[in-house]
């Protein structure tokens, strides 16, 4: 059968991502090529729009960003099936760009109309034609086989992103000294505290644009603490409006905890559920932080 041909043994395969702003004056392509700070913050707009719709940092790696004027092209090695299964799943729901004019807006201080234009070809195929069919995708990504390691240019922008995420170097204190409570109004996220409060509209809204198809899996994050969310709630609401697609479901997931919790629904409870999905970037975008 086809999918166990595909499936079978290690698993790569090589797709190239083509990417163009809809948006009068925002140039991808010379954002990347005419600004070093430009080129660093486009690649880690790329760089968290994979981790969002592959599930993760794992599973995939991008070998080359090149010019394919107007498009900016993408060329991306993937390493694990199921990575490149739910990044095609993302890719066709349209979840990719989403978390790809989110990220853009928030990293480029972008207007929040911005929007981009998508291909996805493998070899000569161009995908976008079957996103219907699974297994065809897979099946082609697979054939096509990447031709080069990753580029160097690549490897400096991956260390670049690296430093960032750690930041600076720490301080050398007393072994005696203690790390500084956490006040019981504030929680803590990538070791800055924040001030705890209620959910509001914008929060929902926020989430409900950003979060795709990983909503259940947040949704059962919340239900660990939330009654109403537990057995088989989530998949009622799966069914109940999916015919309203997934922005509507995720409304409807963070609405119904709002609504059981009440003033207990609180900031850090959807922070610390997006972590535990290894949905970081969305909870940062909830919680404004600037690069």
């Amino acid at each position: 059968m086809a999918d166990k041909t595909v499936h079978r043994g290690p698993w790569t395969g090589c797709a190239v991502i083509f990417l163009q702003s809809l948006c009068p004056g925002v140039n991808l392509l010379s954002l990347y090529k005419d600004r070093e700070q430009g080129k660093f913050i486009v690649f880690k707009v790329i760089k968290l729009t994979l981790t969002d719709s592959a599930g993760g940092l794992g599973g995939y790696e991008i070998l080359k960003v090149h010019d394919a004027d107007p498009f900016l092209g993408v060329e991306v090695k993937f390493e694990d099936v199921a990575a490149c299964q739910q990044f095609l799943e993302s890719y066709s729901s349209g979840a990719v760009r989403q978390s790809l004019s989110q990220h853009a807006c928030r990293l480029l201080a972008l207007p929040q109309d911005f929007t981009v234009e998508t291909q996805l070809k493998a070899s000569t195929h161009i995908l976008d034609l079957y996103l219907d069919k699974l297994e065809l995708c897979l099946q082609h990504i697979h054939l096509s086989q990447p031709e080069r390691l990753r580029d160097e240019e690549i490897d400096h922008l991956e260390q670049q992103l690296q430093t960032q995420a750690l930041g600076p170097a720490p301080q050398s204190t007393p072994i005696t000294q203690e790390e500084s409570p956490v006040p019981s109004n504030c929680f803590k996220f990538q070791n800055r505290v924040f001030e705890d409060r209620m959910l509001t509209a914008a929060d929902v809204q926020s989430f409900s644009n950003g979060v795709g198809r990983q909503w259940k899996h947040v949704g059962r994050a919340l239900g660990k603490s939330c009654r109403a969310l537990k057995g088989p709630a989530i998949d009622n609401l799966a069914y109940e409006y999916e015919r309203e697609g997934l922005y509507e479901q995720a409304y409807q997931l963070l609405s119904r905890f709002i609504q059981a919790e009440g003033r207990a629904a609180k900031l850090s409870q959807l922070v610390k559920a997006l972590e535990d999905c290894k949905l970081t970037s969305l909870a940062e975008n909830i919680l404004d932080i600037q690069p």
